[in-house]
């Protein structure tokens, strides 16, 4: 399914604040009760909220994330500027660690255009994107291939991944806690991340602001072990506080 631009915001609307009131939407956005209604059904339907008498909240789950293709639609112009600021930082002729998550695809995207890049990723979809980039070398990672989002993970990538030390490490994450934890729903993948982190020279986390106070199972990292974080907006507190304290370079993509 693909959102319009208002279903989107009104999605990252309820996202941010965990749950709203269909009277507040309709002034929020300039727009109907009914047509906020057809909104937050179509949503509620394709699973992204759940509705309450009068309005709307999140999904709680700790312990699963939302669809692979449901995923795809969030915020994706958030994300496409994300990637345009992560492949303006990233230098021609480096080597990279790039892993599961549809803004880490996406920035692949971004690296159509660079030279001299040798990537190694335990995320096929990255390397089907990245092979059309004759100037980049793809190594892709073995293990168990996840079918919903076409990851790879478990002990084999960790040990493979291990062989290697990079310059940039460039992770996802599902969310970040109000303590600033990153968190995430697979332990499996959650242990190839942390590989990543430690075999990597510098370690870059791209995150979309509907990340931010969203709940998950496993402790991925903290904000300490982060060197870059880029986003679409500027972190609300106590997040910037959190990054400020942990001598995190926070780079808001402009829109």
């Amino acid at each position: 399914m693909t959102l319009n631009p208002r279903q989107t915001a009104l999605l990252e609307e309820v996202r941010t604040q965990g749950f709203a009131s269909i009277d507040e939407l309709a002034r929020k956005f300039g727009v109907t009760l009914q047509t906020v209604r057809r909104d937050v059904n179509l949503l509620a339907e394709n699973g992204m909220l759940a509705r309450f008498h009068g309005g709307v909240r999140v999904e709680g789950s700790t312990v699963e994330n939302i669809a692979y293709r449901q995923r795809q639609v969030l915020n994706a112009e958030g994300k496409a500027r994300i990637a345009r600021a992560v492949a303006s930082a990233v230098p021609e002729g480096c080597s990279l660690i790039l892993n599961i998550g549809t803004t880490v695809e996406e920035i692949a995207r971004a690296l159509m255009h660079h030279r001299g890049l040798r990537v190694i990723t335990n995320n096929l979809n990255v390397a089907s994107i990245l092979a059309d980039n004759p100037d980049c070398e793809v190594i892709v990672a073995g293990g168990v291939l996840r079918s919903r989002d076409r990851g790879i993970v478990g002990e084999a990538t960790v040990e493979f991944i291990s062989q290697f030390k990079v310059d940039i490490g460039l992770i996802g994450i599902s969310g970040i806690e109000a303590d600033g934890t990153l968190r995430d729903y697979d332990f499996r993948e959650v242990k190839v991340a942390r590989t990543i982190i430690e075999h990597s020279r510098e370690v870059w986390l791209a995150a979309d602001a509907s990340k931010f106070n969203r709940q998950a199972m496993v402790e991925l990292a903290r904000f300490s072990e982060i060197d870059r974080l880029f986003t679409d907006e500027p972190p609300k507190p106590p997040f910037e506080r959190m990054l400020e304290e942990s001598g995190v370079s926070c780079v808001v993509a402009e829109a």
